[in-house]
């Protein structure tokens, strides 16, 4: 478990930082994320100071994802969300970390997901408009 000077991540899994812990093994740990988007907001770090996810070893890549999946069942549990987010990141924080979030229909998550579906989908949907039946009904509803 390498310590990378300035890695908060590596400070907390070196004990010299201050993390709400909610549940470890040998290689990965899960701790709340100090600027949660919903309650109960997760981080899951490796352990090993890594950058990317992909970086790790198949060891530590089933740690990591096996610890998610204990604590996003623990969060359906506890707090009966619709879904729990998942996503990977190690850009601002160069250390792999995985974001669980328990998300809710109507939250901030969920709004942003169906834009951007929404903005995947939007040329079938632009091109719809352009239907002979389509811009004949926007016709009759907008003619005064």
């Amino acid at each position: 478990m390498s310590d990378q000077k300035g890695c908060v991540f590596c400070d907390i899994v070196a004990g010299k930082a201050k993390a709400y812990k909610i549940y470890e093994d040998e290689l990965s740990m899960c701790i709340l994320d100090i600027h949660p988007y919903t309650k109960g907001h997760c981080l899951v770090i490796s352990k090993r100071h890594v950058p990317w996810w992909h970086e790790l070893t198949d060891e530590e890549n089933a740690s990591l994802f096996n610890v998610a999946k204990i604590v996003s069942n623990k969060m359906m549990e506890t707090f009966k969300p619709d879904f729990i987010f998942l996503y990977a990141r190690g850009r601002r924080i160069p250390h792999t970390h995985l974001f669980l979030i328990p998300t809710y229909s109507g939250d901030v998550l969920d709004r942003f997901f169906n834009a951007l579906e929404n903005f995947q989908e939007s040329p079938q949907m632009l091109a719809k408009l352009k239907e002979t039946a389509e811009m004949e009904e926007a016709a009759r509803l907008l003619k005064i």
